[in-house]
């Protein structure tokens, strides 16, 4: 553990007067716009830029890119890449009724689930894609639509996954959704050994599309190994239009942490297309289902310190307390994830950024010991000092990388903290827009449902 340090750095030059995106001026105006901190920020410049990346993924017959909504689900964001002509990729029957809300077409949105929907057929019958993601759901798929040829995707557990925080492709990770420890899918096997091939015959049912998602922040090279793997399950039915290959693409969060180039992971996937038209006579098209590519980092948590506490000896710390925690970024606390942080003047004057750092451990506002905002990468029982401007209580914490998984993966109110809202930037005009408002207390507890009084 690092000892207790009060004392200027001489590296404070290094350590970021902004954020990725937010200015002083600019966080302080997202405050004022939601009406107080916490909030999430999303940049919509960042939001057309990693659009635009994604929709240049190379491609040999046709490309769709739909949006993991699980990732940041808002309308505000659905409706921004919808515009831009990207479709959706729901993980509940819920998440489609919440695009269609937003104005997203059914027919441009896919459903992958782990529990299919009791509606799933009026799903179907409104043009939403469901990929069936077990044996029990062909089954429920297929007595409903006997002998009707409805079309159909499978998602296939190609037998390895990759996630971020483990080397592992067959062990278990919170992140990796591929392998023998992972319930996602059907597990290969089935498919290629004639048991899911039998479904689809017995039921009468056509595959038009194979899916595949090996989990988040996934290694480059065993992404494109499971893209060529996949191809071979398409060859297994020559109704087959379509091959989705999922997302999971990592992105570099921290200075030093790469990031997936997708013109580098999708050149030899375009040659495996090809190879593949060549030999069956078919041209694929291809999917992909980008959720923490598009909104990472084009989204923050906007934080002001309202604590500052002090341990000494050997092990003590400078503890920054927030006005935000686990109940808006759970990532760290869940994961040991590791996400940009910078200290701002709580006045919003760049005039009034000082000079002196400080080695501190930043924590949320929970009665909770694991409400960690710094923990060691990977470790989130463990925490981890972190050089940062000296802050005073009153400034402003920006953690920014909390675009993806943060708003939409909360724990909201726990300590009954309500759930913060969420505004739009434009950096171009400095225009700050409230895309959603801040929950009310009577709103947290207002499905309660009193009883009588003899009961307690």
């Amino acid at each position: 553990t690092t000892s207790l340090s009060m004392s200027s750095s001489s590296s404070s030059s290094s350590i970021p007067t902004q954020s990725v995106f937010l200015t002083p001026s600019l966080a302080k105006s997202c405050i004022d716009t939601a009406g107080g901190s916490p909030l999430y920020a999303y940049s919509l410049d960042k939001l057309h830029e990693f659009a635009d990346n994604c929709l240049a993924f190379p491609h040999a017959y046709g490309l769709t890119v739909r949006y993991a909504m699980k990732a940041c689900p808002n309308a505000a964001i659905l409706q921004t890449f919808s515009k831009k002509g990207i479709h959706i990729d729901a993980s509940s029957g819920f998440e489609v009724r919440r695009a269609i809300s937003a104005g997203i077409e059914p027919q441009h949105i896919s459903l992958s689930t782990q529990e299919l929907p009791d509606d799933f057929a009026e799903l179907i019958d409104m043009g939403v894609k469901v990929n069936c993601c077990s044996v029990s759901q062909v089954e429920r798929v297929g007595k409903h639509y006997e002998g009707k040829n409805q079309k159909v995707g499978i998602r296939v557990n190609p037998g390895v996954g990759s996630g971020g925080f483990s080397s592992s492709t067959t062990s278990f990770s919170k992140t990796n959704v591929g392998g023998p420890s992972s319930s996602f899918g059907i597990w290969h096997g089935l498919v290629e050994d004639g048991t899911v091939p039998d479904l689809i015959q017995k039921y009468g049912l056509v595959v038009e599309r194979i899916h595949t998602h090996i989990g988040s922040g996934s290694d480059p090279q065993i992404w494109q190994q499971v893209a060529v793997k996949s191809l071979s399950f398409c060859s297994i039915w020559d109704s087959i239009t379509t091959l989705n290959l999922g997302g999971g693409y990592k992105v570099g969060r921290s200075p030093g942490e790469p990031t997936t180039d997708l013109q580098e992971i999708g050149g030899p996937v375009t040659e495996a297309f090809q190879a593949f038209a060549k030999e069956h006579g078919r041209e694929l098209r291809l999917e992909i289902e980008p959720g923490t590519y598009l909104v990472a980092m084009a989204g923050a948590l906007v934080s002001t310190v309202q604590d500052k506490v002090v341990t000494t000896g050997e092990s003590g710390h400078t503890f920054l307390k927030l006005d935000a925690g686990m109940t808006d970024v759970l990532r760290p606390s869940l994961y040991g994830a590791i996400h940009p942080i910078t200290v701002l003047p709580g006045s919003g004057d760049a005039d009034d950024i000082g000079d002196t750092t400080e080695p501190v451990v930043v924590v949320g506002h929970c009665c909770e010991s694991g409400d960690l905002m710094t923990p060691k990468p990977g470790a989130p029982e463990d925490l981890e000092e972190r050089p940062l401007r000296k802050a005073e209580i009153g400034d402003i914490l920006v953690m920014d990388g909390s675009g993806a998984y943060c708003s939409g993966m909360s724990t909201k109110n726990y300590n009954s903290f309500p759930e913060a809202p969420e505004v739009l930037v434009s950096e171009s005009t400095g225009e700050v827009h409230l895309i959603r408002k801040r929950q009310s207390l009577e709103q947290i507890y207002e499905n309660e449902v009193t009883v009588s009084a003899d009961l307690l």
